[in-house]
C-alpha cells in the first residue's frame, strides 16, 4: 500500500524533532518538521506541477504571508492533484489546497479565505501546540488521511494503525476561530474581501447537502462550519462597509487561473 511509507517516515520524524524541540518548540525546530514532512508529501501524494498554475498560488499565497508573518518563515504553497475537497496547514509555511477544493471556488477571495484560514494555523502555531500535547502522530496521519481517501476504508485504517477520524478533526473551536480571525484580518490587510471566506463555507455546506461524501475529509478536519459562518458574518459586520467595498472579489488573473486549471484533464491515480 502506497500511503504506508508516508505515514510511517513523517511520524518517524516528527517524533524525532519532538524530543528534540522539547516543551517550547522554536521557529528553527518547527520549520525543520514542517520541511520533513512536505518533503514527504510532495514526494508521495499527486501534485499538480503545472508551473502557471503553481506559481498563482504560491504568488496569491505570499501576498497574504506577507502581511501576516512577523517570523521571517518561507512560506510554500502546493496544489494536490486530488478531487477530495480540503486544504492543509504544516508547521513552519507549508500549506496544501486540494485542486478538488479549488475548482469549487467561483472566485479570488474564496480562495484568498482557505489560503488566509490556512496560514493563520501556522502564524497561531496551532499545529506545533497539537505536537507538544503529544499528537504528534496525528500530524503525520493528517498528510495522507485528509488530503486523500487513502484512510476512508476499514482495511486502509488498519493498516495504518489508525481511526476513521482524519488528523485536526480534533482542532478545538478556539482554534478554528482564532484561524479564521487571522485569515480574515490577513485578506484585507492584501487588500482582499474577506466576505469570500464566507461564502466559501456557505458553498460547501451546500454541496455537504447534496453528496455528504465529497465533502467528508472538508469537515472531519474543519469541524463546525454552521458555526464558523455565523463567526464569520459577525466579525464581517462589524468592518466598515465602504472600506469592504473598494476590496477585490475576483480578478481576470484569477479567471485565468481557473479555466488553466478545468484544462488539466482528468485526475491521476490516487493513493489507496
Amino acid at each position: 500500500m502506497r500511503a504506508a511509507p508516508l505515514t510511517s517516515l513523517v511520524l518517524r520524524s516528527l517524533a524525532l524533532l519532538a524530543g528534540a524541540a522539547g516543551c517550547a518548540a522554536s521557529t528553527q525546530s518547527e520549520v525543520k518538521m514542517g520541511q520533513q514532512a512536505a518533503a514527504q508529501a510532495t514526494h508521495q501524494l499527486p501534485m499538480v506541477t503545472d508551473p502557471e498554475l503553481a506559481g498563482y498560488v504560491q504568488k496569491l499565497g505570499d501576498s497574504l504571508a506577507s502581511v501576516a508573518d512577523t517570523r521571517d518563515l518561507v512560506w510554500h504553497f502546493y496544489i494536490v492533484n486530488t478531487p477530495e475537497i480540503n486544504a492543509f496547514a504544516l508547521p513552519g509555511g507549508f500549506i496544501f489546497v486540494n485542486r478538488g477544493l479549488i475548482e469549487r471556488l467561483d472566485s479570488l477571495d474564496e480562495l484568498a479565505g482557505v489560503i488566509g484560514h490556512e496560514i493563520g494555523h501556522v502564524t497561531q502555531r496551532h499545529t506545533v501546540k497539537m505536537q507538544q500535547k503529544e499528537q504528534v502522530a496525528e500530524i503525520g496521519e493528517a498528510l495522507g488521511c485528509v488530503l486523500t481517501r487513502i484512510c476512508g476504508t476499514p482495511a486502509a485504517n488498519a493498516a495504518l494503525g489508525i481511526g476513521t477520524s482524519a488528523a485536526f478533526s480534533k482542532m478545538s473551536r478556539e482554534a478554528e476561530h482564532q484561524a479564521d480571525s487571522a485569515g480574515m484580518v490577513y485578506v484585507v490587510r492584501a487588500g482582499i474581501d474577506p466576505r469570500g471566506m464566507t461564502s466559501m463555507l456557505e458553498k460547501l455546506l451546500a454541496e455537504r447537502r447534496r453528496d455528504p461524501e465529497k465533502t467528508e475529509q472538508w469537515f472531519l478536519s474543519h469541524p463546525m462550519e454552521e458555526d464558523r459562518i455565523s463567526f464569520s458574518m459577525d466579525a464581517i459586520s462589524k468592518m466598515d462597509p465602504k472600506m469592504l467595498d473598494k476590496l477585490t472579489r475576483d480578478t481576470p488573473n484569477f479567471r485565468k487561473f481557473k479555466q488553466r486549471m478545468d484544462a488539466l484533464g482528468p485526475y491521476p491515480p490516487q493513493p489507496d
